[in-house]
């Protein structure tokens, strides 16, 4: 017997490969407002460029969703991932964004048919407690996943969400903020706040400090790789936008690199809840029902970000 194991060793060092190339990919699905913000963008590449994870669905909330559905269907079929489902959340509104000009007209894959809610149900009772769902936009989906089974979401390995604000609001301030996933859509926030889900908030105390420098948008810009020219692509158009400003903050990559880096990050244990003007407030009085994230490596998430896009040969066979 020790001479197979000791066999299996020398076989794997070899051929030049770890134990972990053995392990079995983390089931994520990934719920986003993918268009708005620049930030959905850099989150959906990282996902995309991350081998440990297999990723069952994308799946878009809030807002004009078919249109953020064209602009994943063409970020995956460009990489040579169309394999994977995309969802279209309810349309809440028809705000037509820049970015949206980059999948206008978009055809060669099309979103599933099925709606989110269904979507996201069907794969955690197909995977119970296997699934890691990531949601960073708006709420909308969550809600309507609770509407229909209120015990769902607890299937899920564990939640992480771009949500909240609790000791830092926007731009670092020492004052909390209503931040915008929870504030434009109060109802479905204090819904999934108060599921009982696994959750952990990846809100503006870690995702404020995080911006791309300029000088690393120019490196994402001469790799010229389907991945990243799409990512420079969409900056190009969110940059044209009133209230873009030149050095993007990553709010939505950081609550992605939750799941892949988990050594970059503090978190603790609270009670949260939201309040009827979309604020999240921690009652250190009541047993916990999440964590929240408290402190972030941002250089080394950093370094690992770029590494990862600019290392990805992501592409159409």
């Amino acid at each position: 017997m020790k001479k197979i194991v000791l066999n299996l060793f020398l076989l794997v060092i070899i051929s030049g490969l770890s134990f972990n190339a053995f392990a079995q990919k983390q089931k994520v699905i990934f719920d986003c407002d993918l268009g708005g913000d620049i930030d959905d963008a850099y989150a959906l590449s990282l996902l995309i460029a991350s081998p440990e994870l297999e990723i069952l669905g994308v799946v878009m909330d809030f807002g004009n969703t078919p249109k953020r559905a064209q602009i994943a269907c063409r970020m995956l079929y460009e990489t040579g991932l169309e394999n994977i489902p995309v969802v279209i959340g309810r349309k809440t509104e028809d705000t037509y964004y820049n970015q949206f000009y980059w999948g206008e007209g978009f055809d060669k894959i099309k979103p599933v048919k099925q709606g989110a809610a269904d979507f996201i149900i069907e794969q955690l009772k197909k995977y119970p407690n296997e699934v890691i769902l990531i949601t960073v936009g708006p709420v909308p989906n969550m809600s309507d996943i609770l509407d229909k089974e209120p015990g769902a979401l607890k299937l899920a390995k564990h939640v992480y969400s771009m949500f909240g604000s609790f000791y830092m609001g926007r731009n670092s301030s020492p004052i909390p903020a209503n931040e915008y996933n929870v504030a434009q859509d109060i109802s479905a926030a204090k819904k999934f706040a108060s599921s009982g889900a696994k959750i952990t908030y990846a809100g503006l105390d870690i995702t404020c400090y995080v911006s791309l420098k300029l000088e690393l948008i120019e490196l994402l810009s001469q790799r010229k790789s389907p991945l990243t020219d799409a990512v420079v692509g969409l900056y190009s158009l969110w940059h044209i936008g009133a209230n873009a400003k030149p050095e993007p903050v990553l709010y939505d990559a950081v609550a992605v690199a939750m799941v892949i880096w988990p050594e970059l990050f503090k978190t603790r244990k609270a009670f949260v809840k939201v309040t009827d003007d979309g604020y999240t407030v921690i009652d250190e009085s009541k047993e916990p029902n999440c964590e929240i994230g408290v402190t972030i490596n941002t250089n080394e998430f950093l370094n690992k970000y770029m590494d990862r896009l600019m290392k990805q040969n992501l592409m159409r066979k």
